[in-house]
Formats: structure tokens, C-alpha cells, sequence
């Protein structure tokens, strides 16, 4: 298992002991030393007694949009992309013979830990918001995972995570600060290749909170690139809700007055790895814009209504983007018409409706 490494001072940690963040604050990724293989993708293989098959998401054309195709990411076991990463999180843990798991999360990733660690028999506790969908919280509930609701803001949720990662022992299966979970998030970028006959599309759209998707696209796509399997880097397009969008505010240099969001999962008001994000995004040529929630609400409604598509409202948020493109003005818009104008577009909806059927 390839150890990990401080991205900001490059002291090194073996993944035993358990750290997920370096004494000096830095956020940790996997050794530069390691590089994947055509037979060892992943940092770790994953375990035939913990995996429910998870990956491998159809891709279909939009009626709608017709320079877009839709990964249909909530064809996953939990109904959302976060089963890439919590596989490879509980194998992990269940090689490493830990006892207990902790996660925060805004619903989706919380779901998905609480089933994989159910699956490695592993103890897992999951901390979300207090504002998350009934939905959410049922499942959750429904994988046997200790449920604690915090009340406050996502921040005050990781925080309260945080605490408890700090004991002896405890595992923290973190999506954001663990980078084993991205780098099984990024099998989400090799498919996309593979389904693309062995090629990249010219963009891809993805919502981002935390950028755990956007990252492990940036991923794949850079492993790709150095292997020689693609001649060039996918632009990445970040598409944030308006009313918490930090890293639109960043990049176009104006600031969105904060307002509560449908878009709960990408809710995140300082996203540790905001830096790695602005960079990856800057790399690929792309942008990073934001949308209203009365816009999420109308594309996750034409999604059901004219795509047969039935998603969350966080799951809408790239679609939404994509649909009032042509009409919207200001930074980043116009590459996001130039790039759909090159019919050549994948539009992940990452999670089914049914974790948030309100709205």
C-alpha cells in the first residue's frame, strides 16, 4: 500500500497509523513515489467479500441537451457515486484490521460508508448535518451505522468528526481528507474513457462541494494523459449552487451573498482542498461557474418530466448549468457554450431522487 504524503511540507506517513492530516496542517494525498499500473489502478485492491459491484454506470445521450451524455451514477449499490470510495475505504480498513470507522457527511457519503463497513463488519459512525433529508438519514439508519445529528453547519459536522478521529484506533473513512477515497472515486474517469472508445470527451461537468468527483476526475484523466492512453486533459466545469459557491466567488473574483440551497450536498462553505481544486480546474482549461436554485429546481424537473430521470436536487446542478448556458452572461459561460457546442459533454447525476424527493 503506497503510504501518503503532506502536500504541503512532503513528510510521509504510513497508512497503519491511521493519520489523515500531517502535524503541520496539511492536507495529505498518496505518495508521489506510487504510480498506478495497467493491473493496480488503486492504491488497494478492493475485497470480493466488500465490494457490491459497484462502478460501471451506464452513459446515455440527453434528449435535451444533445451535445451532452449522462453518467448515470445513482445506478450505484447506495445510489450515489460515493460507492467508489468507500469500497475502497473499508477494504482499506478491513486489511488494516481496524474496529471502528468515522465519517462526516451531507447524506450521500455517510450512506455509502455505513453500508460498505457494514459489509467489512466493521463498527461505523456517521455524523451528518442535522438539516439532512429524512431520506438520507433512513438509509443510513437502515445499515446499522451509529447516527449522530449535529446541529449547525456542515463545517460544525466535520469538526465534530474530527473529535472523534482523534482517539486511538479510530479510522477516519473521510472523503475529503482521505485520498485513498478519491482515488476510487477516480475509476468514475477511467469508465468515462473506456465507454468513449477508448478516448476523452472535451469536457466533463461536475458539481462540487468538497470536489471529491472533480478531483478524482483530474485523477484519472491525468494517469491517462502520462500513460499515453489520451492526448489530452478533459476541461473540468465546477458548477457550485449560488447560494454556497466560495470557489466561483474565487476564481471570478465576486462574491454570491450566501443563501440556503436545495443543492445540500454540495452545501460546503470553505472545501479544505479548495487550492487543489482551483488548480486542477486551471490545468484542464476549464471554469467554474454557479447556478440559482430556482434553476436546479426547473432541470431537476425537466430531467424527470423529458429525460425520465428522476435525481436529487444536488444530481440537477450540472444539468442546470448546461440547459441555461446559452442564456446566462458573466465569467466562464461562454466557454461552457463553446465546449457543449463541441457535442462532446458527460454530465454526471450523481444521486437518485429518492434520497430527497422534496422540492
Amino acid at each position: 500500500m503506497p503510504p501518503l504524503e503532506c502536500a504541503s511540507c512532503g513528510r510521509e506517513f504510513d497508512v497503519a497509523d491511521l493519520v489523515w492530516r500531517c502535524p503541520c496542517g496539511g492536507l495529505l494525498d498518496v505518495s508521489g513515489r506510487w504510480r498506478p499500473t495497467r493491473d493496480a489502478v488503486l492504491p488497494i485492491p478492493v475485497a470480493d467479500s466488500i465490494t457490491l459491484g459497484e462502478g460501471n454506470t451506464p452513459l446515455v445521450r440527453s434528449k435535451t441537451l444533445p451535445a451532452a451524455r449522462f453518467k448515470l451514477e445513482f445506478f450505484s449499490p447506495t445510489l450515489s457515486f460515493k460507492d467508489r470510495g468507500a469500497v475502497v475505504l473499508a477494504s482499506l480498513a478491513a486489511h488494516l484490521g481496524v474496529g471502528t470507522a468515522v465519517v462526516d457527511s451531507s447524506g450521500n457519503a455517510g450512506t455509502a460508508a455505513a453500508a460498505y463497513f457494514a459489509r467489512a463488519g466493521i463498527d461505523c459512525q456517521v455524523l451528518v448535518p442535522a438539516s439532512t433529508s429524512p431520506e438520507k438519514l433512513a438509509q443510513i439508519a437502515a445499515h446499522g451505522a451509529g447516527l449522530t445529528l449535529v446541529p449547525g453547519s456542515r463545517a460544525d459536522t466535520a469538526a465534530a468528526a474530527a473529535e472523534i478521529a482523534a482517539r486511538p484506533g479510530v479510522f477516519y473513512a473521510s472523503h475529503v481528507h482521505h485520498p485513498y477515497f478519491m482515488h476510487g472515486v477516480k475509476t468514475y474517469g477511467y469508465e468515462i474513457w473506456r465507454q468513449n472508445n477508448d478516448s476523452l470527451p472535451s469536457a466533463v461537468l461536475v458539481p462540487v462541494g468538497n470536489g471529491t468527483l472533480l478531483l478524482g476526475c483530474y485523477l484519472a484523466f491525468s494517469e491517462l494523459v502520462a500513460a499515453g492512453l489520451a492526448d489530452r486533459m478533459p476541461a473540468l466545469l465546477a458548477v457550485q449552487a449560488a447560494g454556497c459557491a466560495p470557489l466561483a466567488a474565487q476564481w471570478q473574483g465576486h462574491e454570491y451573498p450566501p443563501a440556503p440551497t436545495v443543492a445540500e450536498g454540495i452545501a460546503i462553505t470553505a472545501p479544505p482542498r479548495a487550492a487543489q481544486i482551483l488548480a486542477a480546474v486551471r490545468a484542464s482549461g476549464g471554469t467554474i461557474v454557479a447556478i440559482d436554485d430556482d434553476a436546479v429546481v426547473a432541470g431537476r424537473r425537466a430531467l424527470a418530466q423529458r429525460e425520465g430521470l428522476f435525481v436529487e436536487p444536488t444530481a440537477a446542478v450540472c444539468y442546470a448549468a448546461a440547459a441555461g448556458a446559452a442564456n446566462r452572461t458573466g465569467p466562464g459561460w461562454s466557454l461552457v457554450r463553446e465546449l457543449l457546442a463541441n457535442d462532446d459533454v458527460v454530465i454526471p447525476l450523481c444521486g437518485a431522487g429518492l434520497k430527497h424527493p422534496g422540492e
